[in-house]
């Protein structure tokens, strides 16, 4: 059985790892903030982006074969982008995206395709090391607020442990260019809300063209200069990056929200321990205190008799 002391010590130690979750719930919940308020105001421009992409591509549907991005051809090889996060102590965020690119990989390799990742994070890329299939490239250390040089921005416009996307997005255009891969996809975990975070893959190259006839009335919500086919040329390769990088914006938010719980829940757990430990205490020290009395009551009646 425990001592006093052994009690005494592990009730300390159990209230400062609390004050380090509490801290770091802290911390995550501002930085979840700041990462929401981000991924609200670019979410509308990357739907509004991929609409207006979908469009131009129907414009050119008849010649959409002169577009190296939206060239389709039969897959037997891909490439995977897979993000997430550098660090742990999120809860179940990392190992569910894990698990859900290991299951459309593996459904891939079923079917006789070939799997190359991208990795964005040093979780997915030191499990996909040991277990997964190759890595073609790696990026981790990427920060809280990556830029886009297509959408105005560059590395002083964040802070200094950012860092542009374009070469992510480039080594994924230029390998579905050159045929390396036949397609390209997305793994993320897109945000909800502060307690939902859901895993997604979805297709990047080549760009999705509509099933079906957009309505009549689309039309007249966009001018383009000077004309749909040139900004079909010119935008590709921005669009693209632009779609990478609000899935990226996503997996932020995500992060930092499953850790605030996370923390939050440990913190919870820790007093609750402390709680009980507590008791355990007080009944150790009142078992304690009887048998020093009983001892000296035994030591008075043995000296009266």
């Amino acid at each position: 059985m425990a001592t006093e002391r052994d009690i005494k010590r592990r009730i300390r130690s159990v209230k400062n790892i609390s004050q380090v979750t509490r801290a770091m719930e802290a911390v995550s919940a501002s930085k979840m903030r700041r990462a929401q308020a981000q991924v609200q105001a670019t979410r509308p421009y990357a739907e509004k982006a991929r609409e207006v992409l979908s469009f131009l591509s129907h414009v050119r549907r008849t010649q959409a074969a002169d577009q190296p991005l939206l060239q389709e051809r039969p897959i037997e090889r891909l490439g995977l982008i897979l993000i997430t996060a550098d660090r742990g102590l999120a809860g179940g965020l990392n190992s569910n995206m894990i698990r859900t690119a290991v299951r459309a990989i593996r459904q891939w390799e079923e079917e006789g395709k070939e799997v190359e990742l991208i990795t964005m994070g040093r979780k997915g890329r030191d499990w996909m090391r040991r277990y997964g299939p190759p890595i073609r490239a790696e990026f981790v250390g990427i920060g809280d607020r990556p830029v886009s040089d297509h959408l105005g921005q560059n590395s002083a416009a964040a802070d200094s442990k950012s860092a542009a996307i374009g070469p992510i997005a480039r080594i994924c255009i230029e390998d579905f260019i050159t045929e390396r891969y036949d397609a390209v996809y997305l793994g993320f975990t897109r945000f909800h809300n502060t307690v939902t975070q859901v895993p997604e893959i979805r297709q990047l190259l080549p760009i999705e063209l509509p099933e079906e006839d957009f309505p009549e009335t689309m039309a007249p919500d966009y001018i383009f200069e000077p004309d749909p086919e040139t900004v079909l040329d010119q935008v590709l390769h921005s669009f693209t990056e632009v779609q990478l990088l609000q899935a990226l914006y996503e997996a932020i938010a995500s992060e930092h929200s499953a850790r605030m719980v996370a923390m939050r829940n440990a913190t919870d757990a820790a007093e609750e321990l402390v709680g009980d430990l507590t008791l355990t205490y007080n009944k150790a020290r009142q078992t304690s205190i009887t048998m020093a009395l009983l001892d000296i009551v035994g030591a008075a009646n043995a000296v009266q008799a």
